[in-house]
C-alpha cells in the first residue's frame, strides 16, 4: 500500500512493484580506494602504519591544524578529546540533545554529566544563549555539534568558553568540509573530531580523527589510542625502529588501520569533487521541493561552507496534510529510503531515567525531532536517482 492524500488528508491506494530503489547514502568509493587497499594487503602491513601517517599529515594539511590522529571511530575521538581536556567525574559539558547517541556516550564514559542546551529553531544547531544559561561552575567544556554539515555558530561559542575558562570540543562527525566565518573547521575549536562512518563524506568504512593545535594533548591522544605505549608497532618494528618501549598509562584499542587510511587518502584527494556534486544534489532538491509543504533550516551566512552532509526536511503535519512518519513510508514504499537525524537524546529511555530529563525541557530540540526527515544524499547519487526521489515525493503529495 502506498499513502497519497486526498483533500490535504492521507489516504491508501496499491502501487506496483518498486523499481530502481534509491539507497539512503551509499559511499563515494572509486577505483583509485580499491587499487590503494590492495597494495596496503599486499605491503604485508595492514595495522597502523605510513599509510595511517600519511592520511594524518594530509588531513592536518586539508584543516589547517598542527595536529591530526586517527583513530578508528569517531566516537573515539570524542572520548579521548575530552579526556586530554582532564574531563572527568564531577564535571559537565554541554552539548545539543539534537545528535547521535555517541556523543553524550563519549562524555558519559569519563565520569562526567552531559548536560543538554536547546537548539536555534531556525539553524537546529546548539544555541548561543541556551548554551550560556546551562553554565554552572561544573562546566568544563562546550561540545557543539554541526549539525547536518551546518556549521556551529562558532565564534559566540568560543566568546563564552573564553570567557568562562572552559575548552570547546567540536563533533564534526557531519562537516570535514565546513568553514565557519572564514576558518575552516578543525582549526577552530581546541579539538575537532571527525568520523569516517561509512555514510560520511569522506569514509574509511569506520574510522576518525581529531585535529588541535595543543601538542600536549596531542601527545596524549596518541598514546592513549594505541595501549598507552609509548611507541607504536611502525615505530618499533619498521625498518630501523626502535623495539623497547614503555607503557604510559592504562589506554585504549582506539587506532586506525592502514587498511583503512588506504580509503582515506583518496577520499581527501576527492574532497572537493565530492562535495561540488552533493552540492549539485542539494539544489536540485532546493528546486524541486521550493513549493511544497516542508520546512528546511535558514540559509547559511555569508563566510560560512556549508558541508552538505544531510539533506533535511521538516514535515509538520498540520501543513503538510501527514506526519513525517507517513510520508517516510510512503517513500519506502516506492522504493526511497530515508533516515531521521534524530531523535532527540532526552526523549530516549536512558538518559530520561538516568539523568531525570523529561519531554518539554528543550522544545525546539523536539519540534526538529518530531518532524525531520533526512533524504537520500551522497556524492556517489546519480542524476537518474535524484530525479526517483523528486518523483516520489511529488507523488505522495499530489
Amino acid at each position: 500500500m502506498a499513502t497519497a492524500l486526498h483533500n490535504g488528508r492521507p489516504t491508501h491506494m496499491q502501487t506496483t512493484t518498486v523499481s530502481r530503489p534509491v539507497p539512503f547514502a551509499p559511499p563515494a568509493v572509486g577505483r583509485e580506494e580499491i587499487a590503494e587497499v590492495v597494495s596496503t594487503l599486499e605491503s604485508g602491513w595492514l595495522s597502523t602504519g605510513p599509510r595511517v601517517a600519511a592520511f594524518e599529515e594530509a588531513f592536518a594539511a586539508y584543516v589547517g591544524a598542527p595536529h591530526a590522529i586517527a583513530l578508528n571511530s569517531g566516537t573515539a575521538a570524542l572520548h579521548l578529546a575530552l579526556l586530554a581536556s582532564d574531563i572527568g567525574a564531577g564535571d559537565e559539558v554541554i552539548t545539543t540533545p539534537l545528535t547521535f547517541c555517541a556523543t553524550a556516550n563519549a562524555i558519559i564514559h569519563t565520569g562526567a554529566v552531559p548536560v543538554f542546551a536547546d537548539i536555534d529553531p531556525g539553524t537546529w544547531n546548539l544555541d548561543p544563549a541556551a548554551t550560556a544559561a546551562a553554565v554552572t561552575p561544573r562546566t568544563r567544556a562546550l561540545l557543539p555539534v554541526h549539525y547536518a554539515g551546518r556549521v556551529a555558530p562558532m565564534r559566540a561559542l568560543r566568546a563564552l568558553a573564553t570567557r568562562e575558562g572552559v575548552r570547546v570540543i567540536e563533533d564534526a562527525a557531519h562537516c570535514v568540509e565546513g568553514v565557519s566565518n572564514g576558518q575552516k573547521v578543525g582549526a577552530i575549536g581546541d579539538f575537532t573530531c571527525f568520523s569516517f562512518y561509512a555514510t560520511k563524506n569522506v569514509t574509511t568504512g569506520e574510522g576518525g580523527m581529531v585535529t588541535t593545535a595543543d601538542e600536549r594533548a596531542a601527545g596524549f591522544i596518541r598514546a592513549a589510542s594505541l595501549h598507552g605505549l609509548s611507541r607504536g608497532a611502525w615505530l618499533r618494528y619498521a625498518p630501523g625502529g626502535a623495539q623497547p618501549y614503555d607503557v604510559l598509562m592504562a589506554g585504549f584499542k582506539y587506532n586506525m588501520m592502514d587498511i583503512q587510511a588506504a580509503i582515506g587518502l583518496h577520499q581527501l584527494a576527492r574532497v572537493a569533487e565530492m562535495h561540488a556534486r552533493r552540492t549539485a544534489v542539494w539544489e536540485r532538491y532546493d528546486g524541486a521541493l521550493e513549493r511544497l509543504p516542508l520546512r528546511r533550516p535558514a540559509p547559511v551566512p555569508a563566510g560560512d561552507v556549508h558541508a552538505r552532509h544531510l539533506y533535511t526536511v521538516l514535515v509538520d503535519e498540520r501543513e503538510a496534510g501527514l506526519s513525517r512518519d507517513a510520508l517516510r513510508q510512503a517513500l519506502a514504499e516506492r522504493g526511497i529510503s530515508t533516515s531521521v537525524h534524530f531523535r532527540a537524546l532526552h526523549l530516549h529511555p536512558y538518559y530520561q531515567d538516568r539523568f531525570g530529563l523529561r519531554r518539554g525541557m528543550y522544545p525546539a530540540a523536539e519540534a526538529v525531532s518530531d518532524t525531520t526527515l533526512s533524504l537520500p544524499l551522497s556524492a556517489a547519487m546519480p542524476d537518474p536517482a535524484v530525479d526517483r526521489v523528486i518523483e516520489a515525493i511529488h507523488d505522495v503529495f499530489r
